[in-house]
């Protein structure tokens, strides 16, 4: 009985070796196909990636365009734009967004917040946007910039309030220089580095 058990085993591990012997080819050839598709992946991602910098990096966009826009269309336009400047930009515009519609990063620049307003032609930003951009830029943002930009215009005094407050603004004019022009935003604004200290911070 034990010696029929062992040829039975032994007649299963011979057939099962056969098996695999002959499908070893296939077996490399489905490895080899495997590495050749995930390669051809990562070239094709490269690719992409650098054709969409490069767009980026071209990217104008003109205030008839920005006037045909809807809202949520104004922030990833100015995300792009951010994007094009050097800054890693995210679009987080969503009801309860706390004053935020757009938020990037760039070192030495640190952290700014965006807050878009996009009105009708001839449509005019009040203070009251720039009270809240500066109570919620710094203490829920940690932001060391807060720039409300429009594609219309601000009120004299929304404009006077954020310059003694450290709430930059961009109008019509601003806007198309930073964004049809090719100005970056950081140098239109010249924006300080984050080792400034912060309008909205205490001081110690």
């Amino acid at each position: 009985m034990a010696f029929a058990v062992t040829v039975a085993v032994a007649q299963a591990a011979s057939n099962l070796i056969t098996r695999a012997a002959s499908a070893w080819p296939l077996l490399v050839l489905v490895v080899f196909a495997s590495a050749v598709a995930v390669a051809g992946l990562r070239i094709w991602g490269h690719r992409r990636d650098r054709a969409d910098s490069e767009r980026l990096a071209r990217l104008r966009i003109t205030l008839a365009e920005f006037d045909a826009m809807n809202d949520g269309q104004f922030e990833y336009a100015l995300r792009d734009l951010l994007v094009r400047d050097g800054w890693a930009a995210r679009k987080v515009g969503r009801a309860g967004d706390q004053a935020a519609d757009v938020i990037g990063i760039r070192t030495p620049l640190g952290r700014i917040v965006i807050q878009a307003k996009h009105t009708r032609v001839g449509g005019k930003v009040g203070s009251s946007v720039m009270y809240q951009v500066k109570g919620t830029a710094g203490p829920v943002h940690k932001a060391n910039h807060a720039v409300v930009v429009t594609n219309g215009s601000f009120t004299h005094d929304a404009m006077a309030w954020g310059d003694r407050h450290g709430v930059r603004w961009v109008d019509r004019d601003r806007l198309d220089r930073w964004a049809h022009k090719g100005r970056p935003l950081h140098e239109l604004l010249a924006l300080p580095t984050r080792g400034s200290r912060l309008p909205w911070r205490r001081a110690a």
